[in-house]
């Protein structure tokens, strides 16, 4: 059985982000699917915190057994299950626009929300919540405008990404519609749901009752899997399968170093070139 580095040993629960550390568009990072496989031999809890909201938790349960990954809907929490979530805890049976694809619809819907694409009068809208949206244009922009500013409509988003990582590069992030909302009305996001923010973190520890010096998780991205890790007091790691290099990370070290950036938080506990680098005894 493999073993663990030491740094690693007294974890009970990893944390995987999904784009860019276990799959890239639509091929697996290799051996991602034996490492999750070993953990579980561990006896370590693995479960999946995405900042993209596109798809459904059934999706990725599909998508992970495709790469031979077994896993459950409750094993995910996605930007659009995390929003879910708080938006009911804040008012139920809601009114929302949506700005967002399938994923985030649904995980509305499924909890007694009414997803309202064409208000007839702006100020029967609760929210307008906004993620990643490959069909957004001017007209969806102008709608989430008007319930904010002449319904009063609050504003969340699922999560600010710049980019979302593909088979071949990078393509806009949700922030990008994000961003564009908030400078049309003014006003940045009440919440955004997603990593940086701690707040999806947080609720894994609860669910799983794991206190967070067990806890790590496994990131591409400094500033929204490690910052978030970070402020959740759990121990975070940089795989280098995504879109940080080693470059970067020592760049902004250094920056540190030279008292030229206050961004500690930025910084992973650990560095991996690829998530078998985990194991002491890794055989692949």
């Amino acid at each position: 059985m493999a073993e663990l580095i030491d740094e690693l040993k007294n974890i009970q629960l990893a944390i995987f982000d999904l784009d860019g550390v276990v799959y890239r568009g639509n091929s697996l990072v290799p051996n991602a699917d034996k490492v999750i496989n070993e953990l579980k031999k561990l006896s370590i809890k693995v479960v999946f915190n995405s900042n993209n909201s596109t798809a459904t938790r059934e999706t990725y349960v599909e998508r992970l057994k495709d790469f031979n990954i077994k896993s459950k809907i409750t094993d995910f929490y996605t930007s659009a299950s995390i929003a879910s979530s708080e938006i009911t805890r804040i008012k139920k049976e809601a009114n929302i626009y949506v700005i967002g694809e399938t994923g985030l619809k649904q995980e509305l819907t499924a909890l007694g929300h009414k997803i309202i694409s064409h208000p007839a009068n702006y100020t029967t809208i609760d929210f307008v919540v906004v993620g990643l949206d490959r069909e957004f244009n001017y007209n969806k922009l102008a709608i989430a405008q008007r319930c904010i500013l002449e319904g009063k409509a609050k504003f969340y988003a699922t999560n600010a990404d710049a980019t979302l990582p593909v088979a071949n590069g990078l393509k806009p992030g949700a922030g990008s519609m994000v961003n564009a909302l908030a400078i049309c009305i003014d006003n940045e996001p009440i919440r955004i749901f997603g990593k940086p923010e701690p707040f999806g973190i947080e609720l894994i520890l609860r669910d799983t009752n794991t206190p967070p010096e067990k806890v790590c998780i496994f990131g591409d991205r400094l500033n929204t899997d490690i910052l978030a890790g970070n402020r959740a007091n759990i121990t975070t790691l940089a795989v280098l399968t995504g879109v940080t290099t080693r470059e970067m990370i020592e760049s902004l070290k250094n920056e540190v170093n030279n008292s030229k950036s206050p961004n500690t938080n930025l910084l992973p506990d650990l560095i991996i070139n690829n998530l078998t680098e985990i194991f002491k005894n890794f055989q692949g």
